[in-house]
């Protein structure tokens, strides 16, 4: 008696363990299609918001109240934070599931 309730009891053990690994193996298939698609997209939005924020910034050079001073600071802000973020995207990507 003892015997038959230890073997069921160690059935039902490995059978909920290989139900968990099964889905854990699913979303981990998932995760990885996201991943792949960010990683593939991220180089292209990072080049249109930095081409939009040098246009943006591009009036201090130019025309009448130009102030290259003002210009370059914004563009190295915006450079620092952009940098800030390919920074965190290269490090969230670094990490394994």
């Amino acid at each position: 008696m003892k015997k038959t309730k230890e073997a069921v009891l160690w059935g039902a053990a490995l059978s909920a363990t290989t139900s968990t690994y099964a889905q854990i193996g699913g979303i981990e298939d998932s995760v990885n299609d996201i991943s792949d698609t960010i990683r593939a997209i991220f180089p292209i939005v990072l080049a249109v918001i930095f081409l939009v924020g040098f246009l943006f910034n591009a009036g201090h050079f130019f025309g009448e109240n130009a102030d290259i001073k003002k210009g370059i600071t914004r563009i190295l802000v915006f450079v620092l934070i952009a940098g800030a973020v390919v920074g965190i995207f290269t490090y969230l990507v670094g990490i394994t599931v």
